[in-house]
């Protein structure tokens, strides 16, 4: 399978089994995806594996969030969580949203490369992530923020992932506007 195959056929599983890649399996797919491009190589980036308790530990966070008495059970919707952290770097070269963009192109890249492996994967993103107390039980530092999760699981079997809307290119790629006449 090619790339152009692999990110075509690419889609975002919302329910999954409980079957999730070891982290031996994982760590090969982690460094590839590292390899996104870096401006000054920063790597201003690193991923929290949650699986287990560490879940139930989430949930209890987004909870106090969200000024609720009950844990959330949304951490429970799949095995495996893969918290993708944006660690900015001091840097007079490359600015923070730079930065914030190398940390998104891993987690994409990311999970291009567990759907190519088999894994259904869901990236979830929200208002919790930006929360103080889901920051402390992700044990972030001051120079980080939360961009969401990757959601892994396995793909369960006879379902289809959902539909993706068809993305019109020649509508999306346009061309540098003329200059204007003074």
């Amino acid at each position: 399978m090619t790339a152009l195959d692999a990110v075509r056929r690419r889609a975002s599983w919302s329910k999954v089994t409980d079957d999730a890649p070891t982290r031996e399996q994982l760590l090969p797919l982690i460094e590839a995806a590292g390899r996104v491009a870096d401006h000054s190589s920063l790597r201003p980036w690193r991923l929290i594996e949650l699986r287990g308790d560490d879940r139930l530990i989430l949930g209890s966070a987004m909870a106090k969030a969200a000024d609720d008495s009950k844990p959330s059970s949304k951490p429970l919707r799949a095995p495996l969580l893969i918290a993708i952290v944006a660690s900015f770097r001091k840097s007079d070269k490359v600015p923070r949203w730079e930065q914030e963009a190398v940390a998104s192109g891993v987690a994409h890249t990311l999970s291009l490369l567990l759907d190519e492996a088999g894994w259904g994967v869901l990236w979830r993103t929200g208002g919790l992530t930006r929360s103080k107390a889901v920051a402390k039980a992700h044990g972030l530092s001051k120079n980080e923020e939360l961009l969401g999760w990757l959601y892994v699981g396995g793909k369960p079997e006879g379902k289809d992932a959902g539909r993706r809307k068809f993305v019109d290119a020649d509508e999306m790629l346009t061309r540098m506007p003329e200059p204007k006449k003074r």
